[in-house]
């Protein structure tokens, strides 16, 4: 792969991964019970908040590290479409009175390119297994 669009990649890796982890800390921080009982209020399974924050918490520092890439970037992009359709798209694109889904819309974009190309530049998964581990999938 071309070092330009490695370089690319890690830089989008990195960013994704610590916009997660700090949104997986602020969940932490509130109380993951209050999280069930906002996502239950919004009417999903409370359980459900749980599961987003061990993830938003857990892949935010696979993607710092480089472990995992795919993985952690596509159950963020579902996260992200979950995000979108039961809380964000009815406030719009920019939202008037809140913020709409233009932030998470490029969240999920980033996790999409992640789980199509990956990102082996200083990563764990390039340490540990090599770069042909990425190579198989692309």
């Amino acid at each position: 792969m071309d070092k330009k669009f490695e370089w690319s990649l890690l830089i989008l890796r990195v960013v994704l991964g610590v916009t997660f982890l700090v949104h997986g800390i602020a969940k932490f921080q509130m109380g993951l019970g209050n999280v069930a009982g906002w996502f239950e209020s919004i009417g999903i399974l409370g359980f459900l908040g749980y599961v987003v924050a061990f993830i938003e918490l857990l892949g935010g520092i696979a993607l710092i590290i480089g472990i995992g890439t795919r993985l952690f970037s596509a159950l963020i992009a579902v996260v992200m479409v979950g995000a979108i359709f039961t809380s964000k798209l009815s406030l719009g694109f920019i939202g008037a009175e809140a913020a709409g889904y233009e932030l998470d819309l490029v969240l999920l974009s980033i996790a999409v390119v992640l789980v199509i190309s990956g990102s082996q530049l200083l990563s764990l998964d390039n340490k540990l297994f090599g770069s042909a581990k990425d190579d198989i999938a692309a």
